[in-house]
C-alpha cells in the first residue's frame, strides 16, 4: 500500500471525470462542462501538491512509505 499509488489512482479518477464532462459538453453543445474541467484540473493540481508535501514530511519522520505503518494521525 503505497501512498504515491493512491495519489495516482485519485488523479486517474479525476481524469475520467474530466473526460466525461468534456464528452457530455460536446454532445450537448454546452461550454459549462469545459469550465468544470478547468476547476477540476486546478483542484487536482492542489491536491497533488498537498498530498506530496504530507507524504514527504511523514517519510522524513517515519522512514517508511507503508500506509499500514502510518498511524501518526491517530490521537
Amino acid at each position: 500500500k503505497n501512498p504515491l499509488i493512491m495519489l495516482m489512482s485519485i488523479e486517474i479518477m479525476l481524469n475520467a471525470v474530466n473526460l466525461a464532462f468534456v464528452s457530455f459538453a460536446k454532445f450537448l453543445a454546452l461550454p459549462a462542462g469545459q469550465v468544470f474541467v478547468l476547476f477540476i484540473i486546478t483542484i487536482a493540481a492542489a491536491e497533488v501538491v498537498i498530498g506530496l508535501a504530507i507524504i514527504v514530511s511523514i517519510f522524513h519522520t517515519r522512514e517508511s512509505m507503508n500506509i499500514d505503518d502510518m498511524n501518526i494521525f491517530k490521537g
